[in-house]
């Protein structure tokens, strides 16, 4: 029966995410990706919607390091998860997901796959050169974000909250001036989410499931836009958020109040890094649900909130109101690329997308997250995926995630990416080998923007 699932589970995320690159090419009306650019041009041009990419098989010296570092994995960290010291793991883990998201961007070549990616039209380092005065551009920072007037924050800018503009800001103050840099920042944070993921399983649920899912997330197809794209650096911020969190509910370390502390600090931070962060109160919940000790959990949400509203307080003070940000950033994304995007297609193609970022080995998974007995006694593991998967939805549902959700929906999807614990770990190897070949298939045959 679980066979079955699973094997329907596949069939069905295999034929979505074929339509999702199928229908583009087609003249179905509304049914198409934009508005702007019919079947004909698409096939022209050989735009590779819902993919932000275009299709080009081509090549790279990152060819070779996926492929052993892919093949490496899929032989031996089954059984090297189980067998390393717990510390030993988890330095391999963020090693190995560093080390497979810097290959996949080296398919592309130093330049295109990376020094260049966060360089690129509408990106944050375009602006950099332009904040001479941190607390003037705070203060003027909502009057730049709508479009068609002439001081108007580029792209990426004007969709966030400005902690992501002054960290490559504080970046290049600090001499590390580039697009090399930058993307060192997003592959060494956003790697390191990795290694949230297992810090969390193991606290809420146990060692062995932790242990378990750690092959899946150092491998995961995410890492395809992790090491190129700012909300790598997102999703690493989130992902240490509630990991912090589920350690001060358990009590899993000594001093639980000051990881509640921590985490309250980075999930304020992650509200200031994009405004879309505010669904991690989705799996902040599920943490408090699956901690065992109502009381230490409540402590933990105490400890942890006066920091996160101390981080939003602060940048009000210096002048930028989040609530105003974030409405006018609603009113800017229709006046862009959105109003282009007819939703009929996006909004069943960006679940072909999750499916392009998760692998099918944890499609595969997901059909044990509704399980009645272990969300009846809390499983941690049951319920991050659960809350993932509902705030993916929201975020869907919600229209003002239209495209490029590969990367946008990091800071989930990487929760999802542990999804295969939950399968026999007879067939491990099996779906790892599914995930690997997923990844260096549409990293080869697509040139991804992220």
């Amino acid at each position: 029966m679980t066979v079955r699932r699973e094997a329907i589970a596949v069939t069905v995320a295999t034929a979505l995410v074929a339509a999702a690159f199928a229908v583009p090419r087609l003249d179905l009306g509304s049914l198409r990706p934009y508005l702007t650019a019919s079947a004909a041009d698409i096939r022209r041009y050989r735009i590779a919607p819902p993919v932000s990419g275009w299709w080009q098989a081509h090549v790279g010296w990152g060819s070779i390091a996926a492929v052993l570092i892919g093949g490496a994995a899929v032989r031996w960290a089954p059984g090297l998860a189980k067998r390393l010291r717990w510390r030993t793991l988890t330095l391999a883990t963020w090693t190995t997901s560093c080390g497979w998201a810097f290959a996949l961007a080296m398919i592309d070549g130093w330049q295109r796959g990376f020094a260049d990616r966060l360089q690129g039209p509408g990106e944050y380092l375009g602006e950099v050169p332009s904040v001479t005065d941190i607390p003037q551009m705070l203060r003027g920072f909502t009057g730049r974000i709508l479009d068609f007037q002439q001081n108007s924050w580029i792209t990426h800018v004007s969709g966030h909250p400005p902690g992501a503009l002054l960290t490559f800001v504080w970046l290049d103050r600090a001499g590390l001036t580039g697009g090399a840099w930058a993307g060192l920042l997003c592959l060494l944070v956003g790697s390191s989410a990795a290694v949230a993921v297992l810090v969390t399983l193991r606290a809420l649920a146990d060692e062995a499931t932790a242990r378990s899912a750690a092959p899946f997330v150092a491998l995961a197809p995410t890492a395809i836009w992790v090491a190129v794209s700012a909300d790598g650096y997102f999703a690493g911020v989130a992902a240490w958020g509630i990991a912090l969190m589920a350690l001060a509910a358990t009590r899993a370390v000594r001093f639980p109040a000051a990881s509640a502390a921590a985490a309250g600090l980075l999930v304020g931070w992650a509200m200031m890094l994009n405004y879309g962060l505010t669904l991690l109160a989705i799996p902040v919940l599920a943490v408090l649900m699956a901690a065992r000790n109502r009381r230490a959990a409540l402590t933990a949400v105490g400890f942890a909130a006066i920091p996160a509203l101390m981080v939003v307080a602060i940048f009000y003070a210096l002048g930028f109101s989040w609530l105003e940000g974030y409405l006018l950033v609603q009113q800017r994304y229709w006046q862009g690329v959105a109003s282009v995007r007819p939703f009929e297609y996006w909004g069943w193609a960006n679940i072909a997308l999750v499916v392009c970022a998760i692998g099918l080995g944890s499609v595969a998974g997901l059909t044990a997250m509704v399980d009645d007995v272990a969300l009846r006694r809390r499983s941690g593991l049951h319920l991050l995926l659960l809350a993932a998967a509902y705030a993916i939805v929201v975020a869907d549902l919600s229209m003002l995630s239209k495209a490029e959700v590969e990367r946008i929906w990091l800071p989930f999807t990487t929760w999802l990416t542990a999804a295969p614990a939950l399968l026999p770990a007879s067939t491990h190897r099996w779906w790892l080998a599914a995930n690997v070949v997923g990844a260096l298939l549409l990293n080869h045959l697509i040139f991804t923007y992220w």
